[in-house]
């Protein structure tokens, strides 16, 4: 990835609106399908068809040779699962992560969602990822640095007891899903630690495990797995810094 962070006019974070409202539009649908007795390939499809419906391009479907449209990780799988014939079960955590390129610009965002009910634990999991962005995302702003975004996931996180992933980061995201700069989950002393501009766009990704924060690939090279076996989540939206708060571009009103 080119250290270059691409800062976008106004009309290129206006295009990169419509293709996040498509991106959260997808999550919506894929949320929606999550039931006992489904297939990941069937929320797949749903993902698929809803992108290119709405005019877009999947952006997942052969990056990389991904051969899918929507990454779907179940319980302890904590990203890059590849839908197919696996049957979601009552009591699962499903992690959803999307992605769609609309008129040259890339949309991206995730959730993990319940299937049915829960145990106390897997639900608090799911809380604490999804507010690990919002307190990361107060931060996304002028003047501050992308290492006070991870600082903030990081320490809210393990308040609650729970880790974050080191090996997996946010990415700034435009023309293309991977920009610079990566945005670590965690108090990460890198350098360049550039700081927030007016323009830059983002995707803030935090994922939570349970346990231990090491993880492993499995055989097919996508699957990201927990290493001790314990469940994980992700919560994704894309961001664009403003002159105020971060402005979020995949927010869906029923996420």
């Amino acid at each position: 990835m080119s250290q270059f962070i691409r800062i976008k006019s106004p009309r290129e974070i206006e295009l990169m609106r419509q293709a996040g409202k498509i991106t959260a539009g997808a999550r919506s649908i894929a949320r929606q399908a999550v039931a006992a007795g489904v297939s990941t390939k069937q929320i797949d499809k749903c993902v698929h068809e809803f992108i290119v419906k709405s005019g877009a391009v999947p952006a997942f479907l052969g990056y990389g040779g991904f051969p899918a449209s929507a990454c779907i990780s179940v319980n302890d799988e904590v990203i890059h699962g590849i839908p197919g014939k696996r049957v979601i079960h009552e009591g699962d955590i499903v992690s959803l992560d999307v992605g769609a390129t609309y008129k040259g610009f890339v949309g991206d965002c995730a959730g993990t969602f319940p299937c049915g009910k829960v145990s106390d634990e897997a639900k608090k999991l799911i809380e604490v990822t999804r507010q690990s962005f919002f307190e990361g995302i107060r931060f996304a702003r002028v003047g501050y640095r992308i290492s006070d975004i991870g600082a903030a996931i990081q320490d809210y996180v393990e308040s609650h007891g729970f880790s974050v992933v080191r090996e997996y980061v946010g990415h700034g995201i435009g023309r293309d899903m991977h920009e610079a700069p990566e945005i670590p989950n965690y108090r990460a002393m890198r350098r360049p630690d550039p700081r927030l501009v007016k323009g830059m766009t983002l995707a803030i990704e935090p994922m939570v495990i349970i346990g231990s924060h090491e993880i492993a690939v499995l055989d097919d090279d996508w699957t990201v797995v927990t290493q001790d076996g314990s469940w994980a989540a992700h919560y994704e939206n894309t961001i664009a810094v403003t002159d105020g708060e971060a402005e979020i571009l995949t927010m869906a009103e029923d996420i």
